[in-house]
């Protein structure tokens, strides 16, 4: 099937730093492509995949899973690892949880993580019922466009396939028990007003995280889309903030001093504090240009839409 306009995946070659972004479970590119152009605009390598089975219609995401979903943003970090120094994942709800995932089995290979209201559960009775539901009722209603700016719609589907939903729900079980694996410095922003994922599912993932460098932020002017709602400017000033500052510590040389030169006092310094969900407020700042000469080597290796 032809991808709907502007659903289509982006891409960008910039410098030797590389940011891969996941949208979420029934949405597309179109909901994270500002994010993206603006981490291109100072001169990031970003990737932006459109997930299987999205992007289309919402037949084609019926005969997809986790796995499919999983493979795609996995093949694209080690693609990604080829040509950067150092790389940092990052999602919006699901795409949330596949960064997470990315982050807890590649190791050393991510940088770091940032989320925006990252899913964790597929809530409500409903979903104890999908193992036999899904047998019986091809679908339900969308959950897109959960967003308080006017005027601003999301690319998405206006129908879950139950299928699908099953296998998001195993996913996130799965992501869950892996969230100790996560070591790499975390930044998560998460929207006061969210319907679709509630903060119980932002607290799960910094209660059971093993990061020691987190960073929560709250976006009380959004709900879960955040990325295209009114707080969307701050979303991408952190990310750009919390990049520069994890890139200015322990960085190759050649790539540290780029970092330095073009975000002059950005950054942010937090730690977590025992599980809890301690809010610390990160300094904006941005990076004209993280470095474009050859790479340096380094040793190692949702319900949103």
């Amino acid at each position: 099937m032809p991808v709907l306009p502007g659903a289509e995946p982006y891409r960008h070659e910039g410098g030797r730093v590389g940011v891969l972004l996941c949208h979420g479970f029934t949405g597309s590119p179109q909901s994270l492509r500002p994010w993206a152009e603006y981490l291109a605009e100072h001169d990031l390598t970003v990737v932006l995949p459109l997930l299987p089975g999205h992007g289309t219609r919402w037949e084609d995401l019926r005969i997809t899973g986790w796995q499919d979903w999983y493979a795609e943003v996995d093949r694209e970090l080690r693609a990604l690892r080829e040509r950067c120094a150092r790389v940092f994942v990052a999602g919006l709800s699901m795409g949330g949880a596949l960064a997470l995932r990315l982050a807890a089995k590649h190791g050393d290979a991510v940088d770091g993580v940032m989320v925006v209201n990252p899913a964790n559960e597929v809530h409500g009775l409903a979903a104890r019922a999908l193992p036999v539901l899904r047998h019986l009722v091809p679908s339900t209603r969308g959950i897109t466009d959960d967003i308080a700016k006017e005027g601003v719609t999301e690319l998405g589907y206006d129908k879950v396939p139950l299928h699908a939903a099953h296998s998001l729900r195993t996913f996130l079980r799965l992501v869950d028990g892996e969230l100790p694996q996560v070591t790499q410095p975390l930044l998560l922003l998460r929207s006061t007003q969210d319907h679709v994922v509630p903060a119980a599912d932002s607290a799960r993932v910094l209660g059971r995280v093993s990061s020691t460098d987190v960073t929560e932020i709250l976006l009380e002017h959004s709900r879960h889309v955040a990325t295209l709602d009114h707080d969307a400017g701050r979303v991408f000033e952190e990310s750009l903030a919390f990049v520069t500052r994890v890139v200015g510590d322990g960085a190759p040389d050649a790539v540290k001093g780029t970092a330095e030169e073009s975000a002059e006092g950005s950054g942010t310094e937090s730690m977590k504090e025992s599980g809890t969900e301690s809010v610390q407020q990160s300094g904006s700042g941005s990076a004209e240009r993280f470095g474009a000469g050859p790479m340096e080597q380094r040793e190692g290796t949702a319900t949103g839409g």
